[in-house]
């Protein structure tokens, strides 16, 4: 799914969880990776970690350019090369101490930024190279768990728990990443296997949303029969 899809969808979830379980005004999504225009505007090291250039990242890291210098979004060379899926370069990035944590304008990292683009192996190589799955990001006060949860990637889930990402997590909207799976998903088998990744790490089952509704009852309120099940076996009310 690309980034600009994802808004979308993002905000046409948002929209039917607002009538599903009565959420405030939310505020706008965004997290957008660079567009032709941005990538056409790029050079030095961004130029090279968006086509994965190796040799040209190190030639211009050993004449002094900037591992971590940011474009007008915040990027950074290291962002640019995990939303193009050039894992060599991010591997030459860090060998070059690029930090692997920061955040860009609309504060997402590069593991985020994986997560949410379903990037199992990009995922694997930030982590491996120690970045972290704990981090704040977005504008929502969120982590990558949780964006994955919504958008039911299920193999990111289980890499970022595994990573010792929070569980229970609250972002801004007062939703966990087990609730983003039931109000933003759509009861399908990835969500599906997203909830017993969560289930079966210890996430909570109490938590409930702002408006005070647990996990079981916000997937009995959408229907999702299975999920239903699967929350009740494991002890939820």
């Amino acid at each position: 799914m690309l980034f600009s899809e994802f808004a979308s969808t993002r905000r046409q979830l948002l929209s039917c969880a607002l009538m599903v379980v009565g959420a405030a005004a939310l505020p706008a999504w965004s997290q957008i990776g660079p567009t032709p225009q941005d990538v056409a505007g790029y050079t030095g090291l961004h130029a090279a970690a968006h086509r994965g250039d190796v040799k040209k990242i190190e030639k211009l890291v050993a004449s002094g350019r900037p591992v971590n210098a940011r474009d007008a979004h915040g990027r950074t060379p290291l962002h640019v090369a995990a939303f193009a899926r050039q894992r060599d370069a991010i591997r030459a990035l860090a060998k070059a101490g690029a930090q692997l944590d920061l955040l860009e304008n609309d504060r997402y990292d590069a593991v985020t930024i994986a997560a949410v683009a379903d990037d199992e192996e990009t995922l694997r190589v930030v982590l491996a190279l120690g970045a972290s799955a704990k981090q704040v990001t977005s504008r929502y006060d969120g982590t990558a768990l949780i964006a994955a949860a919504h958008l039911g990637h299920d193999g990111v889930v289980r890499q970022l728990i595994a990573a010792g990402a929070p569980l229970d997590h609250v972002n801004n909207l007062h939703w966990t990443a087990v609730i983003e799976a039931i109000v933003l998903g759509d009861g399908g088998p990835r969500h599906q296997a997203t909830l017993a990744a969560l289930v079966d790490a210890g996430a909570s089952l109490k938590l409930t949303d702002r408006q005070g509704q647990t996990p079981l009852q916000l997937a009995r309120a959408r229907g999702f029969a299975a999920m239903e099940k699967m929350l009740a076996a494991a002890g939820a009310k």
